[in-house]
Parts: structure tokens; sequence; C-alpha cells
């Protein structure tokens, strides 16, 4: 039996700082993006913060989630969905 595709995207708006300091945000990677569109799996759950930018991920078979600059967004594994990047992106990234 195939495992149950989850298309929960969960957004956090304006986590406090020590909620930031407890994950090590911080610390994380940074990624950036110009504005565009595209196709992107999650192989595993990744948690993110973003420093700039605003998206819209739209989940396969799911609906549009926006976020952007100031939100804590935590992507589930398995996860198929679109990224359309409407003002560039900068953010604070970990898997797993």
């Amino acid at each position: 039996m195939a495992a149950k595709q989850t298309t929960t995207i969960v957004v956090e708006s304006q986590p406090s700082p020590e909620r930031l300091n407890d994950l090590g945000v911080f610390n994380w990677s940074i990624w950036t993006k110009e504005i565009s569109e595209f196709p992107w799996t999650y192989d595993e759950s990744e948690t993110c913060y973003f420093l700039e930018g605003d998206v819209v991920v739209t989940p396969d078979g799911g609906e549009p989630v926006k976020m952007g600059k100031g939100d804590l967004v935590t992507f589930p594994p398995g996860m198929s969905c679109v990224w359309k990047i409407t003002t560039n992106v900068k953010k604070h990234y970990c898997f797993g």
C-alpha cells in the first residue's frame, strides 16, 4: 500500500525571537531565488524562515498557500508542489 501524500504546509507568522533561537534558525544555510515559478518535491521535511520575499506554494491537488518575509514554514516530506515566487526570496532553511 502506497504512503498517503500529505499536503499540509504549516505557516507560523512572526514567530518570537525565542522560538527562532530555540530552533537555531540563524545558523541554518541561506537560499535565495529570483522571481520565478517551478515544480518541487520534498524528499524530506523542510523548515524555513523567510528573511525576504513573497511566495505562493500550491501542493499537487491542494490549495495555494501564501508565505513570505517573517514566516516560519514547515513543508511535509513527500509533498510535490509548485513554487511561484512573486518577490525575490531569501530564506534560512533546514531539512529533516
